[in-house]
């Protein structure tokens, strides 16, 4: 059998389904705003969004074609394993060689991020970072997303070795353990890029403080984000377990809506914590490793996979390319799909929690404010909704509100 042609057309209908789905959504500029919608832009808004939407779709293509063949060069040409031969044949030392080419490519496509941050998103006004936040980003990013790397690689070497058939539970278990502590440290991680303050006292922080006590819902912290270091875009989410639980509010959205609307947006995010949202995305992240585990076990059991890429025997820092890249890739978009329904129930619910609290209508101020802010698709294609979108559209989540159409959840 041989795995290196096998590996090769997996990777390139990878691509061709994911540029499949990028030329859907870049003609979804062309589809019909929905009635209950129709005021989020004014004419020349709009037509602002589809200049805007039509580069933004353009750049990821061609980013997205770029990558694809550097990395399909890197495969195809067995250079994984000639610049592995370049270090120590320690199974450690092979690991950091295949992560630092992976890393290498990686800084290649830096231009691509550039060119949308300090030229797309400038030009159209959501830019604030300066050039040196804009570098110092992408070094943290690296030196960070390295460590990362070689340390699952690391972490997959030694439960292989230790544990062999048992790898695909101990694999997942372990992966889960360290994804649950990112997620419980991440109020303190995300320091690194950003600044947080406690939310002011006033009528803001009062009103937030009484929707918390009227559930008996309890956090460490209402946080205040320096967004605007860096755009003009709006968000807020919820982080943390346990005694770490944070909810986070972006300046720029303290900054653009009214208390209502904030607290509207609040309640949202309570909603989340009510319905352990977090919890259940980490169950899902289980399953996740089940299967990375599983693609993992197979791939190690088969030596052949690495000698015809050029390897002399194992190499787990390729082993965890290969499964990300290629061989998860294969059931990703199944997986996707389902994950995918469940995050969309998930924010409809937050949604109704949002309205039982009295904040219909400004709920839906808000919403369109943030649609409008972070220049929005407002008519996305279906079938990318259903495959891609973590939230329902801003036209089936005003249906719902104004309708209760909470059937769907």
């Amino acid at each position: 059998m041989n795995f290196k042609i096998i590996a090769l057309v997996v990777f390139t209908a990878t691509y061709l389904y994911d540029l499949m789905l990028a030329i859907v959504r870049a003609g979804s500029a062309r589809n019909p705003i929905p009635a209950n919608v129709a005021d989020v832009y004014d004419p020349e808004t709009y037509q602002k969004w589809r200049t805007y939407h039509s580069e933004k779709s353009r750049l990821s293509i061609i980013s997205m074609t770029a990558a694809f063949v550097i990395n399909l060069i890197l495969l195809a040409f067995n250079l994984y394993a000639a610049f592995a031969t370049l270090f120590n044949p320690n199974p450690f030392a092979q690991i950091i060689a295949v992560m630092l080419l992976s890393t290498a490519s990686e800084i290649l496509l830096i231009p691509f991020s550039y060119y949308n941050t300090m030229v797309i998103e400038e030009k159209y006004g959501f830019n604030r970072s300066k050039k040196g936040t804009f570098w110092a980003d992408q070094i943290k990013s690296t030196v960070i997303g390295l460590g990362v790397s070689i340390g699952i690689a690391s972490l997959l070497m030694w439960v292989h070795r230790l544990l062999g058939d048992w790898l695909i539970l101990a694999f997942a278990v372990l992966m889960t353990m360290i994804m649950l502590g990112i997620v419980f440290l991440y109020p303190v991680l995300s320091r690194v890029f950003n600044k947080f303050t406690p939310l002011q006292d006033g009528e803001l922080k009062d009103k937030v403080t009484a929707l918390l006590n009227r559930h008996g819902y309890k956090v460490r912290a209402i946080k205040v984000m320096d967004a605007s270091r860096r755009t003009t875009k709006s968000n807020a989410y919820f982080t943390g377990f346990g005694k770490m639980k944070t909810i986070v509010l972006y300046d720029t959205l303290v900054n653009s809506m009214t208390v209502d609307e904030i607290c509207a947006v609040f309640a949202h995010e309570m909603g989340h914590g009510l319905h352990k949202d977090t919890l259940k995305n980490q169950i899902m992240s289980f399953a996740q490793m089940l299967i990375l585990g599983t693609l993992a076990w197979l791939t190690l059991r088969t030596e052949g996979i690495f000698t015809a890429f050029g390897f002399t025997g194992i190499n787990y820092g390729f082993a965890s390319i290969l499964i990300l890249s290629v061989e998860f890739a294969v059931v990703a978009p199944l997986f996707g799909l389902v994950i995918s329904a469940i995050s969309r129930r998930a924010e409809y619910r937050a949604d109704r929690q949002a309205v039982q609290e009295g904040y219909a209508d400004s709920l839906v101020s808000a919403l369109k404010k943030l649609a409008r802010q972070n220049f929005s698709d407002l008519a996305p294609s279906p079938v990318i909704v259903k495959l891609e979108y973590s939230h329902p559209t801003l036209s089936q989540r005003i249906d719902a509100i104004y309708n209760e159409q909470w059937s769907r959840i």
